[in-house]
């Protein structure tokens, strides 16, 4: 399995597993919490058909990945980004981030300018900022995300059953938009990662993106279902596509969280269409 260092943590690397298959424009997938790359299977597929070259990997903490005591903050999860992308050296490269995987797409892009990008997407994305302050009000209140930590350490597979029923909406969806043996998947996928990875990622979705914002000069789609359990879509794709002038907001009608899976063909249709569009030019 090919595998990537990204730092060390005491006498042991700290790798990063990845999978990279076929040739032509490289898109970079990168998964929502708490699952690992193979949760893009849906669009995999359709991309290396259209002929593009499809990158997956597993955040720090989750699928193969190697799994330390630290390191779960948007600037690490960047700069793992970073090393990822030079180390592949790739250019012109598409970055697709779902749900947590936004967070990385947008602390890269503003941290790291957009030399080897060409555009992104976000679906269901975690910017502008979700923690409620003074000077954030429609933000979500600091104790919903104590809460979630208190439960991850006292039960965490209770708490993923909990968070995949938010995730899919799948009291309402479950035998038509999700399968029940995809959801058992995909908490099986959840339960595999760091315990200490999956409670500090918690502290990460608080972070102020809004600082990375007008760093971000590339054409970004963003793509969100109006009945997200997990980001509410009005405060986050509603009110982020506002901030990124020329952006682009698709709002997918009565769509979960998890539409990577639960509406891929419209997923799937909206990055064709995005990534198949002539390149704005750059100020």
């Amino acid at each position: 399995m090919p595998f990537i260092t990204v730092g060390m943590e005491n006498s042991a690397p700290i790798d990063l597993y990845y999978e990279d298959h076929g040739s032509g424009q490289p898109i970079v997938l990168i998964h929502g919490f708490p699952f690992n790359g193979a949760t893009w299977e849906k669009q995999t597929g359709p991309l290396l058909a259209a002929g593009y070259r499809t990158i997956t990997y597993d955040r720090r903490g989750f699928g193969n990945s190697a799994q330390p005591a630290f390191g779960y903050d948007y600037d690490t999860f960047a700069a793992d980004l970073d090393v990822l992308m030079t180390e592949l050296d790739l250019r012109d490269a598409i970055l697709v981030g779902h749900s947590m995987g936004t967070g990385e797409v947008t602390r890269y892009l503003g941290a790291y300018g957009s030399d080897r990008v060409q555009r992104a997407v976000l679906l269901a994305p975690l910017a502008p900022f979700l923690l409620q302050t003074a000077d954030n009000p429609e933000g979500v209140e600091k104790s919903l995300f104590e809460g979630f930590q208190k439960a991850i350490v006292e039960d965490r597979f209770a708490y993923l059953t909990q968070f995949c029923n938010a995730f899919f909406n799948y009291q309402e969806n479950k035998g038509k938009l999700v399968s029940e043996e995809a959801f058992r998947a995909h908490w099986e996928i959840g339960a595999r990662a760091s315990a200490k990875g999956t409670h500090d990622c918690v502290d990460a979705w608080q972070t102020d993106f809004r600082g990375d914002l007008p760093n971000i000069d590339v054409p970004v789609l963003i793509v969100q279902g109006d009945k997200d359990a997990v980001l509410p879509y009005p405060k986050t794709g509603a009110r982020l596509q506002p901030m990124l002038p020329g952006s682009q907001l698709i709002t997918l009608k009565g769509a979960p969280h998890g539409t990577p899976w639960t509406n891929a063909p419209e997923v799937n249709r909206a990055i064709m269409e995005f990534i198949g569009a002539p390149t704005m030019a750059r100020a």
